[in-house]
């Protein structure tokens, strides 16, 4: 069965962009349980204790996620040649690009990767095949292992590597969504960042998705607004001390309860924002914790350190649990306090995107000029941007959490265990 939009349904207000069309198809997939669970899955778990209004739902973030796929494909189909299901599959792919995802979004990621070995990409990609999405969209003529996989950025077809950089790339319809979505919601200066100029002048060069040379100042603009949204929303520091409260409480609830199996689709998407507040509030292991939070009792600093490498060696060692288990036994037996009142935190980024294409170097981002004779012309972005060039590394933060009753006794012995927050020694 070939796939056919049929007629407009509706339309859905957005904040950002407006009025966004929706099909009678596209309807129907938007209505299954596992999208409609994204509306219990707030974007930015944690941050709404620091940025009251940051409590928008990974719904919405999917919806203008589709929508700028949507205006991308239409725009380089302008100039390269994109078969209308190709474009469809795009454009459902990414509404469903974060179907995955589990409670409190990224907090929960830690405890799949550590109980499972799974990220929320893996989980997306099984609930597209095995639950009613799969059947809505090969009913509506769509090829769901192709979209569970174009979702990830893992179709990998030959010749079209740009179809799943549209989705998964250093400048897909993802992060532009969520750079300006989170920005708008937590009072942040959001018109600054031109999206729409970045997506109205890429063109597609040597089958992966380019950025055109006339718009380089606009790509520098969209990544020193990315790290920007890390530094002060995504790492925020009492945002993190929210997400290590949660964690912890999921960790201990886990224990009692054995939440972490799930022998079904059904089992997975059962859990939801709502559904593990309530689970962690009633367990008994997991019961304080929430109270903190209620009152917003927040784990406090003792220790900061933020610093800018080239390399990702220092984040590569420090973010392993046994690793940070280890710091964190010395600093408390340094401050004569039990190991449970010690965490570490070791958020880590690459200021600029680390993948675009398997077929590309870290970090490094397709940019063509269009000469007059209006060939397209390959050029590397060192060589167009000392902006970019300079930024290339990694942001790393270590941050050492304690309760407030300890904050000082902690402090003393995390200088004594990793030296003076601007020299911080590690030998581990």
């Amino acid at each position: 069965m070939e796939y056919r939009k049929k007629g407009k349904w509706s339309f859905i207000k957005d904040p950002i962009f407006g009025y966004i069309n929706i099909s009678y198809d596209e309807k129907k997939i938007i209505d299954t349980e596992p999208v409609q669970r994204l509306r219990r899955v707030r974007q930015l778990a944690g941050s709404e204790y620091v940025y009251p209004a940051g409590v928008h739902t990974r719904f919405e973030h999917s919806l203008g996620t589709m929508y700028l796929a949507e205006e991308l494909t239409n725009s380089l189909a302008q100039k390269v040649e994109i078969d209308p299901i190709e474009k469809s599959m795009v454009k459902i792919a990414s509404l469903l690009h974060d179907v995955g995802h589990g409670p409190f979004s990224h907090i929960f990621e830690a405890l799949l990767i550590r109980h499972l070995e799974k990220t929320h990409e893996d989980f997306t990609t099984w609930i597209i095949k095995n639950s009613e999405l799969g059947d809505v969209l090969n009913n509506l003529g769509l090829n769901s292992d192709k979209i569970a996989k174009l979702a990830v950025g893992k179709l990998r077809q030959k010749n079209r590597w740009f179809l799943d950089q549209i989705i998964v790339s250093a400048v897909d319809v993802d992060k532009c969504d969520y750079c300006i979505r989170d920005s708008y919601h937590t009072g942040g200066d959001f018109d600054s960042i031109d999206i729409f100029r970045l997506i109205y002048t890429m063109d597609i060069l040597n089958d992966n998705l380019a950025v055109n040379l006339n718009s380089i100042s606009t790509l520098e603009t969209f990544l020193i607004a990315r790290l920007e949204l890390f530094k002060t929303i995504y790492f925020h520091k009492a945002s993190r001390a929210v997400q290590i409260m949660l964690e912890t409480a999921m960790e201990k609830a886990n224990e009692e309860l054995s939440f972490m199996k799930f022998d079904s689709v059904e089992e997975y998407i059962k859990l939801d924002d709502y559904t593990m507040w309530s689970m962690l509030d009633q367990c008994k292991a997991s019961r304080e914790i929430i109270n903190r939070l209620k009152r917003r009792e927040l784990l406090k600093v003792s220790y900061e350190r933020i610093s800018f490498a080239k390399d990702e060696a220092f984040s590569t060692i420090v973010t392993k649990d046994k690793v940070r288990q280890q710091i964190a036994e010395e600093i408390a037996d340094e401050a004569g306090v039990d190991k449970d009142k010690v965490y570490i935190d070791v958020p880590t980024l690459p200021s600029v995107p680390y993948y675009h294409s398997i077929s590309l170097e870290p970090m490094e981002i397709p940019i063509f000029q269009v000469t007059r004779q209006g060939e397209k012309v390959q050029r590397n972005l060192s060589e167009v941007s000392n902006i970019v060039e300079v930024m290339k590394g990694f942001l790393n933060i270590i941050r050492v959490y304690t309760n407030r009753e300890h904050r000082e006794a902690v402090a003393k012995a995390t200088e004594s265990v990793l030296g003076p927050p601007y020299s911080a020694k590690i030998s581990y």
